[in-house]
């Protein structure tokens, strides 16, 4: 990818710098009504002095990242360094226009040739930044067109991936049970049960929702695993309230706390504990669950729908600057770690 834009780059430079010269070759030779070899020279010198320079120039906004800012916080520092790259153009032209055709009288800095100049690197330099915008916002709507596939493809495959059958099965036999013994604690069942549901097929609405609502579900759902693990399933909360308010990927939590659920207390005869925590690690949102159990996959290989996801969503939404990462820190325990930018 890198060597076709640098190709496309190339290919501009000269061809821009080319036909702006047989232009003026033209044009020049149209007003004198006779074509002069000094024209080619001077016109040979344009190209190869205008590549030169706004290479170099190019090679500076690169340098300082000017491309990942608005154009209103670098429009004045472009400005001048398109005036220092004129200015350059035009000693480095006068500079050959003495040495080669000795035409001494015009000086090495001539206000024409300036002006002229500070026209055309003011130019390469608009369309230079116009075109890299134009990447840019190309670029953001193929992440928001594959972020939305990803969230469609998550709200399709929810009750088979996530709220699959089998868990909607024990849910409802749980409650089952739980009407005649408990008739109240299997009417808060079933209203646990419908904010689940409700929320799963609400996922493609937003892109992220607040830790708080995302948490809220997460309860529900533990609450109907509780009624069918019973004294085999511990939960412990570490969260701080200040991270209530952040924002996170819809489901990713209640996702990650199912995978810990279905592979690690449920494969334990013993039962276990879940561990969910979130707070602030810098400038970073840290999540993590812990659960008992083993893993049993290597990250990033051999995962389910559920953890592609999570990690897919992370990339799109937040590219490198969000991480996660399944491990097992010591026998018998499986962690989850999410890390999200404030």
């Amino acid at each position: 990818m890198l060597k076709k834009v640098a190709k496309y780059y190339w290919w501009c430079q000269i061809g821009g710098w080319l036909s702006w010269a047989l232009v003026n070759i033209l044009v020049l030779s149209f007003y004198f009504k006779s074509f002069r070899t000094e024209i080619l020279i001077n016109q040979l010198f344009l190209v190869v002095v205008g590549i030169g320079v706004t290479h170099l120039l190019r090679t500076i906004i690169v340098s300082f990242n000017w491309l990942q800012y608005p154009l209103d916080k670098v429009m004045i520092p472009l400005f001048v360094l398109a005036i220092a790259g004129s200015a350059m153009i035009t000693v480095i032209l006068g500079i050959l226009n003495m040495f080669f055709h000795f035409d001494r009288d015009r000086g090495f800095f001539e206000l024409q040739r300036f002006f002229g100049s500070s026209f055309l690197v003011v130019i390469w330099t608009m369309v230079y930044f116009l075109w890299h915008y134009f990447q840019k916002d190309q670029q953001y709507k193929i992440d928001r067109l594959q972020l939305e596939s990803v969230v469609k493809g998550l709200e399709l495959r929810t009750i088979k991936s996530q709220l699959n059958p089998h868990f909607i099965f024990n849910a409802l036999n749980s409650i089952r049970a739980l009407v005649d013994e408990n008739p109240k604690r299997a009417r808060t069942a079933i209203t646990e049960l419908s904010n689940i549901l409700r929320s799963s097929m609400q996922v493609e609405q937003s892109e992220t929702v607040s830790m708080e609502h995302e948490l809220s579900i997460v309860k529900d759902y533990l609450a109907l695993e509780s009624i069918r693990f019973e004294e085999r399933l511990k939960i412990q909360y570490d969260i701080e309230p200040q991270t209530l308010e952040l924002a996170i990927p819809p489901m990713m939590l209640q996702t990650l706390v199912e995978n810990a659920i279905k592979h690690g207390i449920s494969k334990s005869v013993k039962g276990g504990v879940v561990n969910i925590r979130s707070r602030i690690n810098g400038m970073l949102h840290e999540i993590t669950i812990q659960n008992t159990g083993h893993l049993k996959i290597t990250a990033g290989k051999n995962e389910g729908f559920g953890l592609q996801s999570t990690r897919q969503r992370l990339e799109l939404l937040y590219k490198e600057k969000a991480s996660f990462q399944i491990t097992e820190p010591e026998n018998n325990l499986v962690e989850s770690r999410i890390l999200i930018p404030l």
